[in-house]
């Protein structure tokens, strides 16, 4: 094995271990207009004050966007009615170089943001209130990094303008791929599967194959509740049950890093150099995890979707947590 991709491969390993993301459902998905999202940006953001206290930007942080979006790797399509491909799931991994910590946001999926409408090389041509998911598809570029780029966009503009540093995208059929190459991921069911799975019961304690690991994350609309703050729930107690197994694996057997980035290749893309990739990967080997936060807010039924507004101040709290200190 050439030493570069034996490089590549640790990487996606080790990333793909603390972000197994793809926690994703197909939705359908419609061009329109919204009202225009008051949401405070800022050109400068160096500075802010919340509750009489004044804060300055933190230096040497780094942040990394996971995106999982609902597509197949050997698709061209989502599985939708006649939609383009959706950013179902999305967390940001924010690293505090100085303390050698990091944090994960898990952002919900229906968060209603401005998101930027861009035609064919990645040109703004319009501005939208949407769920941020659909600013994947909100371009006409095929280029998926231009699509990954304006999903990145709509992340700042709904954190107060921070600037997001990179971002890794996953398909959502590898899901189903990482669980089976551990051998199967154990959970306690959070909530009823039995109207399309009579094996998934709530409150019992299963060991998920691929195709049930998939469904866990992903579903929503079949259930008793299906708002996707209790799919998030799932989501992270699955990423948190899938990390435990991989690490497992991994003591278990020096090799199985390269079987698992072997078996991930197809499924990942990034924007950055394997280098970089490779600094990350270490960062998240070797740093600290604070642990998983998100935005509170209100989920709304919209004229078609499920429509989740974040709560101004949890925004402004979790950007102050994340990128600022108290100012001297």
């Amino acid at each position: 094995m050439k030493t570069g991709n034996y490089t590549k491969y640790i990487v996606i390993a080790l990333t793909v271990i603390f972000i197994i993301a793809a926690v994703l459902l197909v939705l359908e998905f419609k061009w329109g207009k919204g009202d225009d999202f008051s949401a405070p940006e800022t050109s400068d953001n160096s500075n802010v004050t919340y509750n009489d206290r004044e804060y300055t930007l933190k230096e040497n942080i780094e942040s990394f966007l996971v995106i999982g979006t609902d597509r197949f790797s050997n698709s061209d399509t989502a599985e939708s009615h006649e939609s383009g491909v959706q950013a179902d799931f999305l967390m940001l991994l924010v690293f505090d170089n100085a303390s050698e910590k990091f944090t994960a946001l898990h952002i919900n999926r229906d968060t209603m943001v401005n998101v930027d409408k861009l035609a064919i090389g990645g040109i703004k041509v319009d501005t939208f209130t949407k769920q941020i998911a659909l600013s994947y598809n909100y371009v006409a570029d095929d280029n998926e990094k231009v699509k990954c780029g304006n999903v990145k966009t709509s992340v700042e503009h709904l954190l107060n303008g921070i600037k997001i540093d990179h971002y890794l995208s996953l398909t959502m059929d590898s899901v189903a791929v990482m669980n089976d190459l551990v051998g199967g991921v154990e959970v306690t069911l959070l909530d009823d599967f039995s109207s399309v799975d009579n094996t998934l019961v709530k409150d019992e304690k299963v060991i998920l194959n691929g195709e049930q690991a998939l469904r866990y994350v992903r579903a929503r609309q079949s259930l008793e509740n299906s708002d996707n703050i209790s799919r998030m729930a799932r989501q992270r107690q699955y990423i948190d049950a899938l990390y435990e197994k991989a690490v497992s694996c991994i003591s278990a057997d020096e090799g199985f890093s390269v079987k698992l980035a072997e078996a991930m290749d197809e499924y990942v893309i990034y924007d950055s150099s394997d280098q970089k990739m490779q600094q990350y990967a270490e960062k998240l080997k070797n740093y600290e995890f604070v642990g998983i936060k998100e935005i509170e807010g209100e989920s709304k039924k919209g004229e078609e979707f499920m429509e989740f507004y974040p709560d101004a101040d949890s925004v402004l709290e979790n950007v102050i947590d994340l990128f600022y200190a108290p100012k001297a």
